[in-house]
């Protein structure tokens, strides 16, 4: 028994199907936001993308599309002088798509043109939920409370090793009028771009690993384009810095750039030259306090040497007073011994007229007791001497 036959179509009639369907349902162009996630333009003018969307992380929707030569010059020039930058894949976009279908090719999106207020204007929503993410986090405010060494020495530098911005830096920290030295050492990193915030997260963890303990971390970016620049205001990126235990300062961009990372960073200034001037002016600051204290010490010194030498005029002048006074005593009791010297002086005595008289022994024989007759005594006169012998010794 013949099985029934089913009702079939064949593949073109179904596809044809599809087409009209899709010419019916689409008859005029659309705005599509997606991402890009690969950009070629070949050398006949011509750009393909490959569009995407994603949803928690997750690939749920590409889709191939086409900016034909005729279309594309226009469309690109318009892109970068609104925004700063050329198309490039991981930026979303808004664009005004022409659905066809092919019974051979399938689907395909002609694109007609683009809005770049709206890549921008999504940029700033970002932004903004970053923001309000890392005030809900307490993170905004983090770095703000460590604390900077008086002198910086050891200064990090994530940057991309040929920047003019880092060249600029070094250069002008160096030639610092006052020839201060410092010790910069490069942690390279990819600075613009979808891979920026991963690169700059490894530099902070190899700074943070690293055996040299640094002072402050400098992150260093010499301006460029709004969506150049929009990998600064990354969620992650400004969570690593806001975490890190050393300052982290940042130079991104030009007067007219402020990013996220700037918020939660210790410190920001506008240019790497900038950021060069304050660590020059933050060390005269302190060797002129230094120096003053230097200052304030020698006149301090030279003050007490003054005090200590008044003091010791004082001292020597009180001492050279009260020498003289004892030498004035002294001299007053010489004299005085001196008198009474000359008045019990025998020879002056003897030039009274009074005389002397000596045993043998040549001792002054002040009584008669104790001589006897036959004793030779000597007899002295103010002008001479005479040699007698006791003939009688009589007592009163």
């Amino acid at each position: 028994m013949m099985e029934e036959m089913k009702d079939y179509v064949d593949l073109y009639t179904l596809l044809a199907t599809v087409k009209a369907g899709l010419a019916e349902l689409f008859p005029l162009p659309v705005w599509v936001k997606a991402e890009i996630s690969s950009l070629s333009v070949k050398a006949n003018g011509h750009c393909y993308l490959e569009l995407s969307q994603s949803e928690d992380g997750n690939l749920i929707a590409k889709q191939r599309a086409t900016v034909w030569r005729s279309r594309f010059g226009l469309i690109s020039a318009r892109f970068q002088a609104e925004t700063g930058t050329p198309l490039a894949a991981g930026q979303e976009v808004l664009l005004q798509v022409e659905l066809s279908f092919h019974e051979l090719y399938g689907l395909s999106l002609n694109v007609l043109d683009l809005d770049p207020s709206f890549t921008l204007g999504n940029q700033l929503l970002k932004r903004q939920q970053t923001i309000e993410r890392l005030e809900a986090e307490g993170l905004m405010d983090m770095q703000k409370k460590l604390g900077l060494p008086a002198i910086p020495y050891y200064l990090a530098v994530i940057s991309a090793e040929q920047a003019a911005g880092f060249g600029d830096f070094r250069r002008h920290l160096a030639a610092n009028e006052y020839g201060f030295a410092y010790e910069v050492k490069l942690f390279a990193a990819t600075m613009q771009g979808e891979e920026a915030p991963e690169s700059i997260r490894q530099a902070l963890s190899q700074i943070s690993a690293s055996p040299v303990r640094y002072d402050a971390v400098l992150i260093l970016r010499g301006g460029g384009s709004e969506l150049d620049l929009a990998c600064f205001d990354d969620y992650s990126l400004a969570a690593a810095i806001a975490r890190f235990p050393l300052p982290v300062f940042t130079a991104i961009g030009h007067d007219r750039d402020f990013h996220v990372a700037d918020m939660v960073a210790y410190r920001y200034v506008k240019t790497p030259t900038a950021l060069a001037d304050l660590f020059i002016d933050s060390t005269a600051a302190e060797d002129e306090r230094i120096s003053s204290y230097e200052t304030r010490l020698g006149l301090a010194f030279q003050n007490r040497l003054n005090a200590l030498k008044g003091a010791v005029d004082i001292l020597e002048k009180a001492v050279c007073s009260a020498a003289l006074r004892k030498l004035d005593a002294g001299e007053a009791a010489l004299r005085l011994i001196e008198m009474k010297i000359s008045v019990t002086d025998p020879r002056n005595v003897l030039s009274r007229g009074f005389s002397l008289a000596l045993d043998a022994n040549g001792v002054r024989l002040s009584s008669a007791a104790g001589s006897k007759a036959g004793d030779r005594i000597s007899v002295l006169f103010a002008d001479g001497r005479l040699g007698a012998t006791v003939n009688e010794v009589s007592k009163n």
